[in-house]
């Protein structure tokens, strides 16, 4: 099955089924399952349940990728304030709350995955330069889907991304959000 959305996007098409069915769960059981794809926002799956009675067959949301593209409809047809809140609830890489644990279990394994744990004190550092200047430019966090990178790769976003356009800066970020929930959905 070739997606348009996803080629377009450049992400990779989400195969397979969910082992624990989306079409035969509740309300709750959805959004207790799927309310963590995008970082401290159950509206999206809410949101999403509410739309799947009116899309499709039901079962069609039993393959991630038709989930993954209603997930990134709810999202992308919400108002700009709102995608903004999206972005601001996810966490600085790096960033003191992911050092003193207080993340998500999804972010602490993605930065973990990518030795974000393990940074030296000079490493931390610069993270933390990148992180205020960053925030302080865009007024939300950088945002990276990090599975699979390095710190030098992530390092090395920071230094490019930080001199984009604030447009091309809140396109660019809500691209690395759809990725991360594309990632964590692909887990389920």
């Amino acid at each position: 099955m070739t997606d348009q959305l996803s080629v377009s996007m450049g992400f990779q098409v989400l195969e397979g089924m969910f082992d624990a069915k989306p079409s035969a769960m509740t309300k709750e059981t959805f959004i207790s399952v799927f309310g963590s794809v995008y970082e401290h926002s159950a509206w999206v799956a809410e949101q999403a349940w509410q739309a799947m009675d009116h899309k499709n067959s039901l079962t069609d949301y039993d393959q991630k990728e038709h989930l993954a593209r209603l997930l990134f409809d709810v999202v992308e047809q919400s108002a700009n304030d709102t995608k903004l809140a999206l972005l601001r609830a996810h966490p600085d890489l790096a960033g003191k709350a992911a050092l003193a644990g207080e993340v998500t279990q999804d972010s602490s394994n993605e930065q973990a995955g990518a030795g974000l744990d393990q940074c030296s004190p000079e490493e931390l550092m610069r993270f933390t330069d990148y992180n205020d200047r960053y925030k302080s430019r865009f007024g939300f966090p950088f945002i990276m889907a990090v599975k699979g990178a390095t710190k030098e790769a992530i390092l090395s976003a920071f230094e490019q991304r930080v001199d984009h356009s604030p447009q091309e800066e809140f396109k660019m970020a809500m691209r690395q959000v759809h990725q991360i929930a594309r990632f964590r959905l692909a887990e389920k």
